[in-house]
């Protein structure tokens, strides 16, 4: 199968990009697995391993898919002009009602069913950019993996809990002085701030973290540090918001909406198995798994069938309000 991935973005993201990156690895394994991969993209965009090819945006999308593509694969909005086998992958929630095409495929269960689908595939990663876990590292800090400067992720709540249980934390994504999405400034020296980090660095304090915080105060569409945690053997302590519940199971960590609730289980995070958390992640998160999956999908609309009876009308999925948090 010759599968074309459509993406509106340059392509790699080197620092913060969750989209790029999930295509970026869907595309490398489904090559894995014997399929060939074109990625249609914006200019300058190289991945190494497969072509990628410019759209020009002020042609015909339809001219610019060859015609021995055998399905698109789009990620920034559904390309109703092809005439040809297509689905997209929503990656985000809106604060408008949306209607998508009936092969729309959500994130996660949860994405899923807050937009009215009914078709999903969890995101996968690819550890090949990753240092390989350490599951005999002492572990002492915790972390933080997100773009801190959006109030969903709560990176404050992050802090207070890293407070409460008298953890050193480490800040994977932001700064220590914010002035753009509200002013915010973080005098506590056990609370160091790394900036946007590329996957060197991240696997260097993901190996060796006793936990990963990750209080989000959103219907969370899936949450990749969850599985890049996971990876890592890390156990995750965040709030029960959108996707967290079906990938944080009780042996990978502990949901709340209560900071001091997550404090304690921090304290005791030396139950959590470090070994069986990873071998979780390979069974259930792997860039295989995800790529297998969407071959599924491929495959039933190449067969003429559609993922959805009808297009999806899709109420607004995100909260004008962050959602409760206590801390």
């Amino acid at each position: 199968m010759h599968v074309g991935i459509l993406i509106d973005c340059v392509l790699p993201a080197p620092k913060y990009g969750g989209t790029e990156r999930m295509v970026i690895w869907l595309g490398a394994a489904l090559i894995d697995l014997g399929h060939q991969v074109t990625f249609f993209c914006r200019e300058g965009s190289n991945v190494g391993f497969a072509p990628c090819v410019t759209i020009d945006r002020q042609k015909p999308l339809a001219a610019q898919i060859p015609k021995h593509i055998d399905i698109v694969h789009a990620h920034s909005g559904f390309p109703y002009e092809l005439g040809r086998p297509a689905c997209q992958t929503i990656h985000d929630n809106s604060y408008e009602p949306r209607t998508f095409h009936q092969n729309t495929v959500f994130i996660s269960e949860n994405h899923a069913e807050r937009h009215g689908g009914k078709v999903w595939v969890h995101h996968g990663m690819d550890p090949q950019n990753y240092a390989e876990p350490d599951f005999f590292a002492g572990r002492e800090r915790l972390a933080f993996l997100a773009k801190a400067a959006w109030r969903v992720k709560n990176v404050t709540g992050a802090i207070k809990v890293a407070r409460l249980c008298r953890r050193p934390l480490d800040v994977l994504g932001g700064s220590r002085v914010n002035f753009r999405m509200g002013f915010r400034v973080t005098f506590d020296p056990h609370v160091k701030f790394h900036g946007m980090v590329d996957d060197a660095l991240k696997s260097r304090h993901l190996r060796t973290a006793l936990g990963l915080l990750f209080p989000v105060r959103w219907h969370e569409p899936f949450g990749l540090a969850v599985i890049e945690a996971m990876y890592f053997g890390v156990p995750i302590f965040g709030t029960p918001y959108g996707a967290l519940p079906e990938l944080v199971k009780p042996h990978l960590g502990h949901l709340s909406a209560d900071g001091a609730e997550l404090a304690a289980a921090v304290s005791d995070a030396s139950r959590y198995d470090n070994r069986a958390i990873h071998e979780h992640w390979k069974e259930h998160y792997s860039s295989r798994v995800m790529a297998l999956k969407y071959l599924e999908i491929f495959e039933r609309i190449l067969d003429g069938e559609m993922l959805h009876d009808a297009p999806i009308e899709a109420p607004p999925t995100r909260d004008r309000q962050l959602l409760p948090w206590t801390a």
